[in-house]
């Protein structure tokens, strides 16, 4: 199975920049096995039917993006250098991993001011990230990130505009709950309010799964043979109600739809040894075709980069033809790709429009 086998050629004008608006209104390509339907996302009710569960992400996009100075005296006097952040991960010892631009402008020991509140002081450097502590903890820390950062707008998106205010809340879902992701669970991004509420009132089920999704999701796979390929690492959670609520859909004969390839990681980690039980833990699942899907019944997901993982994942869901007849169907009818962009609702078997 080789890497040249999920690549596709994407014109630029197809990455979307901002989303749609009302959400909910963004198009939604449904595929199963044998058609190929345009719609909406608001359309979503037409598709689901009663008994059928949403598996949703609740984590909650930090604006990991940071800007500060860093000063320093020295026999030539004063002097100061701007330095870009991008949180990682929190460690277990209380720092945070960071990507720090220019690293080499910074010593160990040397703290770097991000606001009148915020700073951070270089511990460590090891595998080219820093390991930064905050002068600030808890709730505390949150209120002045949430000041000083920006969005961490995924590379693709970041090439073309900077991150702005509409971003804390166009790249959050309305459900967001836990802290510590990011990037976000897109697919999610296009559920409003009145879309929950209609499918409520239809009879479909909502399950909360938590995700931390790191930037470990835009790398890009660099071997040849996939199979070869070493999965990021990211820290989830399965409740025991959320398990119990899953299995208890699979036993009714209800639908089990992850929204994202994160919430489908997820569950499918929590089930390997064959039906879903509670779990906690990170995940390093690395699902291409020919994995074995223990859970997931259907899946509601972005459109992926070209030669990524998240695009052999869908292979592995829908088989690699099919994604390749999908994906030419959604170039051809002008679906906008990536985080912003438009859905997809992909069925093994049949769809049926109500």
């Amino acid at each position: 199975m080789k890497l040249s086998d999920f690549d596709f050629d994407l014109p630029e004008d197809r990455i979307a920049t901002r989303p749609a608006s009302p959400r909910s209104s963004a198009r939604l390509l449904v595929a199963d096995d044998q058609q190929i339907t345009d719609d909406r996302v608001s359309d979503l009710v037409h598709w689901l039917r009663p008994g059928d569960r949403l598996v949703l992400n609740d984590t909650k996009v930090i604006p990991a993006r940071l800007s500060g100075e860093r000063h320093r005296t020295s026999a030539q006097g004063r002097t100061s250098a701007r330095i870009e952040v991008t949180l990682l991960e929190p460690r277990a010892d209380g720092t945070w991993a960071a990507l720090m631009k220019p690293l080499k402008k910074v010593r160990e020991g040397e703290t770097i001011r991000f606001s009148a509140d915020l700073s951070a002081s270089l511990e460590a450097i090891a595998d080219g990230q820093g390991h930064l502590r905050f002068n600030l903890g808890g709730d505390d820390f949150d209120a002045a990130l949430a000041e000083a950062g920006a969005m961490p707008l995924p590379p693709y998106i970041a090439a073309k505009r900077p991150a702005d205010e509409q971003d804390k809340q166009d790249y959050q879902t309305i459900w967001a709950r836990h802290s510590g992701a990011v990037a976000a669970p897109t697919a999610s991004l296009h559920f409003d309010a009145p879309l929950l509420e209609k499918l409520s009132e239809l009879g479909v089920g909502f399950t909360h799964v938590t995700l931390h999704v790191g930037a470990g999701t835009f790398l890009p796979v660099k071997v040849d043979d996939v199979t070869t390929h070493k999965m990021h690492a990211e820290w989830g959670r399965v409740s025991p109600e959320a398990a119990a609520e899953i299995a208890a859909t699979k036993a009714a004969g209800g639908r089990v739809i992850p929204v994202g390839t994160t919430a489908l990681r997820l569950i499918e980690s929590a089930a390997r040894a064959g039906a879903i039980e509670p779990w906690e833990g990170e995940t390093d699942i690395f699902i291409y075709p020919g994995f074995t899907f223990h859970v997931t019944d259907a899946l509601m997901t972005n459109f992926h980069l070209p030669r990524s993982t998240l695009l052999m994942l869908v292979s592995a869901l829908m088989g690699q033809e099919r994604i390749h007849d999908i994906y030419a169907h959604a170039l051809q009818h002008k679906y906008r790709f990536f985080s912003y962009g438009d859905a997809s609702l992909l069925v093994p078997g049949k769809a049926e429009r109500s």
